[in-house]
């Protein structure tokens, strides 16, 4: 493992972040502590499971009862289509 400073991890911090993401270990000195550069991945679903304490099956209710809701806000014109544009989608 790459053990850095925090100085020398800041300095060149898109590098070490880099050769975490490919796979290398990295480790930066906090303390008398190593705290690791590791990539994790995200799952919504997880999220939501540990942020609202949902169950699985309450997750998948929730989206379904989500998609059901945008399919009829679609098809009574209460959605529209975002273009990038936030200034403008907030005016209505």
């Amino acid at each position: 493992m790459t053990t850095l400073s925090p100085t020398q991890a800041r300095s060149n911090l898109t590098t070490w972040l880099k050769k975490a993401a490919s796979g290398q270990d990295v480790g930066i000195l906090f303390g008398d502590r190593v705290i690791a550069l590791r990539p994790v991945e995200i799952e919504s679903v997880d999220y939501a499971q540990k942020e609202y304490g949902l169950s699985k099956a309450e997750v998948k209710r929730s989206l379904k009862h989500l998609h059901v809701q945008g399919q009829k806000n679609r098809k009574t014109g209460k959605s529209r289509t975002f273009n990038g544009d936030i200034e403008a989608a907030l005016k209505g």
